[in-house]
């Protein structure tokens, strides 16, 4: 089985002023901007490195005061929000998980950039929100 780090998600109160850092000081181009209704965030993806498949930086606004990423922002404040790993086999690797006694917080579903996702809760990661994406 093959994982790699597809992003690291950061959560911020405003994508505009997070580019002003990220684009401006740091130089990182951007790759795109998207809503996702689902989640009730807007994004904004940066690659890190050089190549298509280089892992990325993803800023996540909430869109709405009651989002999952507007709590977040409310109980710890901007920063680090969670890591995502891109696996080949996205239903097998979630089965896996549950058997081992892994809680998820939802079902593969497609998010930004049309990617197909879960989430592992965590207290299953020893701390860390871990995002999986179906490579």
């Amino acid at each position: 089985m093959s994982i790699e780090i597809d992003h690291l998600g950061i959560a911020v109160r405003g994508l505009d002023e997070a580019l002003l850092f990220w684009q401006q000081q740091l130089g990182m181009p951007l790759q795109g901007r998207e809503t996702v209704a689902a989640e009730s965030v807007r994004v904004a993806m940066l690659p890190a490195g050089d190549s298509t498949g280089s892992p990325r930086i993803e800023l996540l606004e909430p869109s709405e005061d009651d989002s999952t990423i507007a709590k977040f922002l409310e109980k710890r404040g901007p920063g680090l929000h969670h890591i995502a790993l891109k696996v080949d086999d996205l239903a097998a690797t979630v089965a896996q998980l549950k058997n081992a006694g892994a809680t998820l917080l939802n079902e593969a579903r497609i998010g930004a950039g049309g990617h197909e996702y879960a989430f592992v809760h965590p207290r299953s990661t020893g701390g860390v929100l871990l995002e999986l994406i179906q490579r």
